[in-house]
């Protein structure tokens, strides 16, 4: 998830062209269910709603095709992918693999800097938590922000950029499933997540993976038994 995608308009990232900006609104509005699964996206209507051309626009939706986020339909235009179990199973199983080998990685080579980035993380994510356990559901987006800022801090001394960006490109499209169909769990995810902070602290590998694996998959647990994805 680029820091671009949530927020346009920050100093801390350089100036983005008109059509760069649109990829990343459309990539956004994908990702956070704004375009919802399987709906069309005409370039005639999307052009007055993101400010760039039909030749632009295609050239964007092709781009967000092999990501996994739209479907090019030949002559029929483009939609937006479509969910389903199958997909979303694959694409934990999927996340899993990934951050766990980037997990056990980064627990081994992680220095005080690195520790210092995931306390931080946290801190926001635990904050954020707090609000929605509350009743404050006007920070979703933020909370899925920090949620992926967390995982990322944990991830981020594993040594490899490719598998960084892979797992960054894997995480967005799992984040689409959340967006759209999951509802924050609770007190569980919560505790989860401060229980990965200790692994990471004293540099437990093989608990925060057992971990991770009943935080995703108990994600998808909950959306099947409250029939929120077919």
């Amino acid at each position: 998830m680029t820091d671009a995608a949530f927020d346009l308009g920050s100093d801390d990232i350089p100036a983005l062209s008109t059509g760069e900006q649109a990829y990343e609104r459309i990539r956004h509005d994908i990702v956070f269910g704004v375009l919802q699964p399987g709906q069309r996206l005409p370039l005639d209507r999307l052009k007055s709603v993101y400010g760039v051309g039909i030749s632009t626009l295609r050239e964007i939706l092709n781009r967000l095709a092999p990501q996994g986020l739209v479907v090019a339909e030949g002559q029929r235009g483009f939609q937006v992918s479509p969910c389903s179990v199958t997909d979303l199973k694959e694409l934990a199983d999927l996340r899993l693999l990934i951050e766990s080998n980037a997990l056990a990685q980064s627990f081994q080579a992680g220095d005080v800097e690195w520790e210092g980035r995931i306390v931080a993380a946290h801190h926001k994510l635990a904050r954020m938590e707090q609000r929605l356990l509350a009743g404050d559901e006007s920070g979703t987006q933020a909370w899925k922000r920090y949620d992926f800022e967390f995982h990322q801090a944990l991830v981020s001394a594993c040594g490899s950029k490719a598998l960084l960006d892979l797992h960054a490109g894997i995480y967005d499209r799992y984040l689409r499933y959340q967006m759209v169909f999951f509802v924050f769990w609770g007190p569980t995810s919560t505790e989860d997540h401060k229980a990965l902070l200790d692994c990471a602290l004293r540099r437990d590998a093989a608990e925060a993976q057992r971990l991770l694996h009943g935080h995703i998959h108990g994600c998808i647990d909950m959306a099947l038994e409250r029939g929120l994805v077919d």
